[in-house]
């Protein structure tokens, strides 16, 4: 296997450069904010959908949005608000009193990197609209289905659930999207880098430095990225545990409502390859399982109330579980 392993690494290494393009073009613009933008890299070379959470004025927006300018691909900004209808983002049907007719109106879900602004400002109804695009990358509008055009992801920001003016999102939707950050503070440093290159009467321009051709392209390699035994017995470990962590001498299980479901096996697999296409290897290792493991579980371990009230989170447990369960 080791003669394939190389050859899969080779392929990595002609297909990679223009992630260090796009790293450059977005450093233009966002200062610090590394494992933010890592992690939308992941999710864009593993073909899954990101939510980003933070409080307001951390560049959320502006990384999602240059990320979208950089690459050559329709971009469709959606600022959710209370007053939203699933039409607003999916489309519908518009009548015409000449023909007697319905004509399609599409709405802004049509588009390859949908930035959903402030995502839990919508109520559920709204969020919901989502679902069918999400997971099966089509959308119906009246009695028609509309194939969404790849590469298709949704970048998805919201603020911390505390704040005012939030809705919880609906758990079927929360489960789709692949990864969940958390996004906090600039450093001293790179706050006085802000302060220093922010002009507020001029926005940064942003030059187009990948195309869609090379996204797709770079997908089909990392799906190529080698998982041996050893690897996907980890992960599944991992999920298991959260779910049964009894089973690994873990006194958490009256800490767990729900564990993760089985998409979590399926993304952490993805999320871990794409991960290794990000250092230039062409096989999983156990290290890039758990770099991306907090950001795979963190919004699919439910936690109880007793939980709540001893001020333990999902991560907290998440932790507990990478520290615990044996590394191949």
């Amino acid at each position: 296997m080791s003669v394939s392993v190389e050859s899969i690494r080779r392929n990595v290494e002609a297909q990679s450069p223009f992630i260090n393009r796009l790293r450059a073009e977005i450093a233009r613009v966002v200062v610090g904010q590394q494992y933010m933008i890592d992690r939308l890299l992941v999710g864009i070379l593993a073909n899954g959908h990101v939510l980003i959470e933070g409080v307001p004025g951390l560049a959320k927006t502006t990384a999602v949005k240059t990320l979208a300018r950089a690459m050559q691909c329709a971009f469709s900004r959606i600022q959710f608000t209370p007053d939203l209808l699933p039409a607003d983002l999916i489309g519908t049907l518009v009548y015409n009193p000449k023909s007697g007719d319905f004509t399609t109106k599409k709405g802004p879900i049509f588009g390859n990197i949908i930035l959903a602004d402030e995502i839990n400002r919508a109520p559920a109804k709204v969020q919901s609209a989502l679902l069918e695009a999400m997971q099966e990358r089509q959308v119906t509008i009246g009695d028609q289905t509309f194939p969404l055009d790849e590469p298709f992801m949704v970048l998805a920001t919201q603020n911390p659930i505390e704040q005012e003016g939030t809705y919880p999102l609906p758990e079927a939707q929360v489960d789709r999207f692949m990864l969940k950050l958390r996004v906090n503070y600039p450093t001293k440093a790179e706050e006085r880098e802000i302060m220093d290159r922010v002009d507020l009467l001029q926005e940064p321009r942003v030059d187009t430095v990948v195309t869609k051709h090379e996204i797709l392209h770079a997908r089909k390699v990392v799906n190529d990225i080698y998982v041996d035994d050893k690897a996907k017995n980890y992960i599944v470990d991992i999920v298991q545990a959260t779910r049964h962590p009894d089973v690994f001498g873990l006194p958490v299980k009256h800490l767990i409502e729900y564990g993760a479901s089985p998409r979590a096996t399926i993304y952490l697999q993805q999320a871990a390859r794409a991960q290794a296409f990000l250092q230039g290897e062409g096989n999983v290792f156990p290290n890039d399982v758990k770099q991306v493991a907090m950001d795979v579980l963190r919004h699919r371990v439910i936690i109880t109330y007793e939980a709540e009230a001893e001020n333990k989170t999902s991560e907290d447990i998440i932790r507990m579980i990478l520290d615990t369960v044996p590394v191949p």
